[in-house]
């Protein structure tokens, strides 16, 4: 009799991009990089209720330890002895020491110590993960929720707003806009292609406000004669990127947004967004950065 094989499920991993989700098959094992990489990806919320599972896991091993002995700590407040061995598990990892109660004998003396070198490196550990979480620099970058496709000075064009919510200008800026689909292949079945939009401009100096990226679409552009069907059929995808310097903290930053074709809008254009107040002031109003209009 045959014995049957079962096959080993391999590890997967599941990757945002956007609105598109890759599941990394037969990736390998983690490695303690990676361990580092997912705490500092974690959200704060997420983060603070990991530590705080962390901490009292590790009081609950210690105080269990310590139970095991009735006579490794002296000072018992009389009532419950497990509540007794956490509360000092606590006053140990954080070297408080009350002084009300304390280890007596050998085994206590032991399992406080190996406490006292755990919490120490808990707390470098913590301290190191929420300073580099509070120092990362932070983007800010608002995108508009949908593209739009109108005319503009008489050409079609391709348009995406984007806008700085820093109180501050982002110096040395660069815009990107990635158009991705799918085209048929002379040998049969789709391959996906990957064009970089030119844009009217892909640099500035100054980003201190909300501005409007524009694409021509011309005969030499990869959306000439593209249509709403025709965007459907190749499952098309818009990436726009917007990188820069921060320099309030002398640090890089980076946002990205992604469009499929149901997020594109044509015969339209955005709003004006910008007042003129007088004095050389103009005023951006950020909660219209996503209104359109039709455009005959």
């Amino acid at each position: 009799m045959k014995k049957k094989l079962t096959k080993r499920k391999p590890g997967q991993v599941s990757v945002h991009s956007g609105q598109v989700e890759f599941v990394k098959v037969n990736i390998g094992s983690w490695q303690s990089r990676d361990v580092y990489q997912w705490l500092l990806a974690l959200r704060w919320p997420q983060f603070a209720a990991l530590v705080a599972t962390a901490y009292i896991a590790l009081n609950l091993l210690f105080a269990t330890l310590y139970s095991l002995d009735h006579n490794s700590i002296a000072g018992s407040t009389g009532g419950s002895w497990f509540f007794d061995c956490f509360f000092f598990s606590v006053q140990t990892l954080a070297t408080v020491g009350y002084g009300h109660m304390y280890p007596q004998t050998l085994y206590g003396h032991v399992v406080s110590t190996i406490e006292i070198m755990s919490g120490i490196f808990l707390l470098a550990v913590v301290t190191g993960l929420i300073f580099v979480r509070f120092s990362r620099p932070v983007a800010r970058i608002a995108f508009s929720r949908c593209l739009v496709i109108g005319p503009l000075n008489g050409q079609p064009t391709l348009m995406v707003r984007v806008g700085n919510q820093h109180q501050h200008s982002i110096v040395d800026t660069e815009f990107r806009i990635m158009f991705m689909r799918d085209e048929p292949l002379v040998e049969g079945g789709d391959y996906r292609y990957f064009y970089p939009l030119k844009l009217q401009f892909d640099t500035l100096i100054l980003f201190p406000a909300a501005l409007t990226l524009r694409h021509v679409i011309d005969k030499s552009s990869p959306l000439y004669g593209a249509t709403p069907e025709s965007l459907q059929n190749s499952r098309s995808l818009f990436a726009v990127s917007v990188s820069g310097i921060d320099p309030i903290i002398a640090a890089p930053v980076q946002a990205q947004h992604d469009y499929s074709w149901r997020d594109v809008r044509f015969g339209e254009r955005f709003v004006d967004i910008y007042t003129e107040s007088g004095r050389g002031q103009l005023t951006v109003d950020y909660g219209r950065l996503h209104e359109t209009e039709p455009v005959e």
